[in-house]
């Protein structure tokens, strides 16, 4: 019989079933937008595959009743554990006025809701970076207590907002978490062309922050490592930095073909680490996820993205005024 490394974390079985069932509906939900792009329906989809643990572990490792996250792209993981639904996500997918995220305005994958502390982000990449440091120390000046965390690719780590945000976190000991989500590509470009130091966490000690680099395909390790930062954060001890690594399953986006910069042996070789089986075998390992409740699981899935993309196809466009709402003051 498999330790139950969940329970040592201080995980009950209910919550890592309830992990993994977020992964998988991250998982699924991701692959009808695809068939949705591919169909001609929605018009770009920018992925989270590859990365559902790190993003599920980390989420499940914050107070998700009163944290902030300003998360990246990918991160639909993220945002599901958060409070978004399928339904949110597929009207952003489709564009429509009620897409929580922005109105059908932005791409998808920009996300935002306020209900739920999800602080809207911008298309230039990192500048969510230095947006959660800010509101940690508007948190601190107001006496708050809540944690900030954002997320990043490891290509964004080279971009002046990583730094100047991190520099300036490390040096007010403000509680925030930077998880660098290092898929290996920034969009074409291999990550052995993109750092000259081994590791983007070798990166914290310049900034007086914890680094550690985790196996992003582990959602135990990913939610332990949050969870460590998350605790330093609210003892006042200042930011962390963490660096989940994983393997990005899909072309960058949409309009990206993978195929002309990585060879397809690569990719086959990654999906035998991806977490949507390995956690699977781990909860099976120890008794918790059986065929029926994966079943049960898929199941029910299928009918929450089935009704969320029927739904978000019949609603309507937002009127083309509103392409002028908060943009120019009245």
């Amino acid at each position: 019989m498999t330790e139950n490394r969940h329970r040592t974390l201080g995980l009950s079985d209910e919550t890592v079933l309830e992990m993994y069932e977020t992964m998988l509906l991250a998982r699924r939900l991701d692959e009808r937008m695809w068939l949705l792009n591919r169909a001609g329906k929605i018009p770009f989809v920018i992925s989270c595959q590859g990365q559902e643990a790190a993003q599920v572990g980390a989420a499940f490792a914050l107070d998700r009743q009163k944290d902030y996250i300003l998360p990246y792209y990918r991160d639909i993981g993220v945002v599901l554990s958060f409070g978004m639904t399928a339904r949110d996500l597929m009207l952003s997918g489709f564009a429509k006025a009620e897409d929580p995220n922005s109105g059908g305005r932005q791409m998808p994958g920009h996300f935002g809701q306020k209900k739920n502390r999800i602080v809207t982000g911008s298309s230039p990449v990192t500048t969510q970076v230095p947006h959660a440091v800010g509101i940690a120390l508007g948190g601190r000046m107001e006496g708050k207590d809540f944690v900030t965390f954002t997320t990043f690719g490891e290509g964004s780590s080279n971009q002046g907002d990583f730094h100047e945000g991190a520099n300036f976190a490390g040096v007010h000991k403000l509680p925030v978490i930077f998880m660098c989500e290092n898929n290996k590509y920034a969009i074409s470009v291999p990550i052995e062309k993109q750092l000259a130091c081994e590791k983007v966490s070798d990166r914290a000690i310049g900034y007086g922050m914890p680094g550690v680099t985790i196996d992003g395909n582990d959602p135990l390790a990913v939610y332990e490592a949050v969870k460590t930062a998350a605790d330093r954060a609210r003892r006042g001890e200042g930011p962390s930095l963490i660096e989940a690594v994983s393997y990005r399953l899909t072309p960058h986006s949409s309009d990206d073909d993978d195929r002309a910069y990585r060879p397809r042996e690569e990719v086959e070789e990654a999906k035998k680490l991806d977490s949507i089986y390995t956690f699977a075998a781990y909860l099976k390992e120890v008794g918790l996820l059986t065929d029926d409740v994966l079943k049960e699981m898929e199941e029910r899935m299928a009918i929450i993205i089935d009704e969320a993309t029927e739904y978000a196809e019949q609603a309507p466009y937002a009127d083309p005024e509103d392409t002028m709402l908060h943009v120019y003051a009245k």
